[in-house]
């Protein structure tokens, strides 16, 4: 790639720098959605489940929470965002006329959504640890666990975004994709308790799954081979998404 990291580096600062002025408005959605499944259903189901996965249920619940805060993060700012600043405010070709690449503007949007993705799930992390449903210090290493799956997911949706031309095909990727990942890749129960045959083979390649397993395993203790393969599938399929856009916005910025 024909990077200029300082290039994507002022593509991530004009974006924290108009963060900064939203910020109040735009952390509400994506931080407190979470926050309120482990209140409803951590405590309230929770007092009605014994135990999940060899634990207390809100535990259980916990570090897939914290994935799905940094999903949410990277989410939101590699979709609706990136489409408007594309399609409408034409912010890309007026960077463009800067000595800019296409391939700065896509390193300088992941980066920033690798951003959000640590602020809102590292700040759900704080409010885990605080109510006393991570077991420190041993959950800090479940930490990595957030920007891998910001990555992911900013692969995932920067890739979907630069393919669409109408945004309304945005609320499909959220209500068809985003949503069944988060009712079904290990956060609300155990798969492999519930699935059997080639349903846990389709689970397995549910992207949602493997920083939500990896980050439970850091809370169990549990870290092993399992766990480095989760890593590896983060950075194998980031990586051809990241391909795909790269091919994607480089056709659309120089068309």
């Amino acid at each position: 790639m024909s990077v200029s990291l300082p290039h994507a580096l002022s593509v991530w600062w004009r974006n924290a720098s108009m963060y900064r002025r939203t910020w109040k408005a735009n952390i509400l959605p994506n931080f407190f959605e979470p926050v309120f499944y482990l209140a409803a259903i951590g405590i309230g189901v929770g007092a009605y489940i014994q135990e999940m996965g060899g634990t207390s249920y809100v535990r259980f619940l916990a570090p897939g929470l914290i994935c799905v805060a940094a999903m949410n993060g990277a989410s939101f700012e590699v979709t609706y965002n990136v489409f408007v600043r594309l399609t409408w405010e034409k912010t890309y070709d007026a960077m463009l006329t800067a000595p800019i690449e296409p391939d700065d503007v896509l390193l300088g949007e992941v980066l920033w959504a690798l951003t959000r993705a640590g602020i809102y799930g590292g700040a759900f992390f704080i409010v885990v640890a605080a109510f006393g449903y991570a077991p420190l210090p041993r959950a800090l290493l479940a930490l990595p666990a957030i920007p891998l799956a910001g990555l992911l997911f900013a692969s995932l949706g920067i890739a979907f975004s630069l393919r669409v031309t109408k945004i309304d095909f945005l609320s499909f990727y959220f209500t068809l994709f985003l949503t069944p990942l988060f009712l079904f890749s290990d956060v609300f129960f155990p798969i492999k308790e519930r699935l059997s045959g080639p349903w846990l083979v389709v689970a397995e390649v549910l992207p949602l799954l493997h920083p939500v397993r990896a980050a439970r395993a850091a809370f169990n203790g549990t870290l092993g081979w399992q766990t480095l393969w989760d890593v590896v599938y983060v950075l194998v399929v980031s990586a051809a998404l990241l391909a795909l856009a790269r091919r994607t916005i480089r056709r659309r910025l120089t068309a």
